[in-house]
């Protein structure tokens, strides 16, 4: 599979690095903001062409999937290009600002007829599949709990009056939107979509959460979630049951899942994750798009929409908007300026 990036930054760089471990993966083309960057990352990892416009990578002709690693706010629009232009697309955590904008990315994966997954690597670990196989040793579920909250590198700055991308609302940024998600994701593929949501944060001067929690309700069960880019967390994740508890090191990577039964015995059930994290997604996604499959059953479609449909109550609740859930309000655009893109409208409840 041709593949092309939409991005050089480190995600970027991790992918690539990820997909030369991948069987049928095939770097061919990159696209920045500058042809000066294209061309520099291009020669890092030898890709022929280099592009600063996505709509001429993807019309090219060279590639044959895309992977979207810009900005969240432009990730929606970027998507709907290279698919209208019949290019299979792997876009970046989180899919797009708002549910609006993923149903309007489902729409045009259906449309054109191609595989558009979402890019969430944690879910497609070996350790997922056996959290996923071990569940029914835990007897009823009942609680999860999950945390994920790491200093970000770029708060330093922002104390210091710097508000730099990370924490700019205009690029669809914050707290829940970048790490929130790892904790959200999971809940969302193995329980589905919760009845109620609860959510708390703190919403930094900016306009976007520093950090945040959230309390998903199920019919049975609950997932109590937190999440920050202000502060550190050291604690492993559970999934209580009757009958034991599943403990779960760093919900991002799942490193080492252990059971824990009432009757004091514990069991490693850990799987070797020998190859770079995101080499599962990469293959996953040439796999199906191999045999014409057009959506993960994992990172399906519907785990997609319905992650952001809670993450938009999330931020009803917390108090954050984006200038993407405004379609009257400006964005910045890849190369600085700002647009307008019509009428406002709200967010819907989950």
């Amino acid at each position: 599979m041709r593949f092309g990036v939409i991005g050089t930054n480190w995600i970027t760089e991790e992918f690539i690095q990820a997909g030369l471990t991948v069987e049928g993966f095939s770097l061919q083309a990159v696209c920045s903001r500058t042809i000066e960057r294209a061309k520099e990352f291009a020669d890092k990892f030898a890709a022929p062409f280099c592009y600063t416009d996505p709509i001429q990578m993807a019309a090219s002709g060279q590639i044959d999937a895309v992977y979207i690693a810009s900005p969240n706010c432009f990730h929606a629009e970027q998507a709907i290009q290279c698919m209208s232009l019949g290019l299979h697309v792997l876009c970046e955590k989180p899919l797009a600002s708002n549910a609006d904008e993923v149903a309007a990315m489902l729409a045009a994966a259906k449309k054109h007829d191609v595989l558009l997954m979402e890019a969430v690597k944690s879910t497609l670990l070996p350790n997922f599949v056996t959290i996923q196989h071990h569940l029914p040793k835990l007897g009823k579920i009942r609680r999860l709990v999950a945390s994920l909250c790491q200093y970000s590198s770029r708060y330093d700055a922002y104390r210091a009056g710097e508000v730099q991308r990370a924490f700019d609302p205009a690029y669809s940024n914050g707290a829940l939107m970048d790490i929130g998600i790892y904790c959200l994701y999971p809940a969302i593929v193995l329980f589905g979509k919760p009845k109620q949501v609860k959510a708390e944060g703190v919403v930094l001067a900016s306009g976007v959460d520093g950090a945040g929690s959230m309390l998903l309700k199920y019919e049975e069960m609950d997932a109590i979630l937190g999440f920050s880019k202000i502060t550190t967390s050291y604690q492993p994740a559970e999934i209580q049951g009757e009958d034991a508890t599943m403990v779960i090191d760093k919900i991002n990577h799942l490193t080492r899942i252990e059971i824990r039964y009432r009757d004091g015995r514990s069991e490693d059930v850990t799987r070797p994750q020998t190859l770079p994290p995101m080499h599962y997604e990469i293959r996953e996604f040439i796999r199906l798009a191999a045999v014409g499959a057009r959506e993960s059953t994992t990172n399906s479609h519907a785990a997609s929409r319905w992650t952001m449909e809670v993450m938009d109550e999330a931020r009803r609740q917390i108090g954050v908007v984006f200038p993407a859930d405004l379609r009257g309000r400006s964005r910045p655009t890849e190369t600085g300026k700002n647009e307008r893109n019509g009428e406002a409208k709200g967010n819907e409840n989950v």
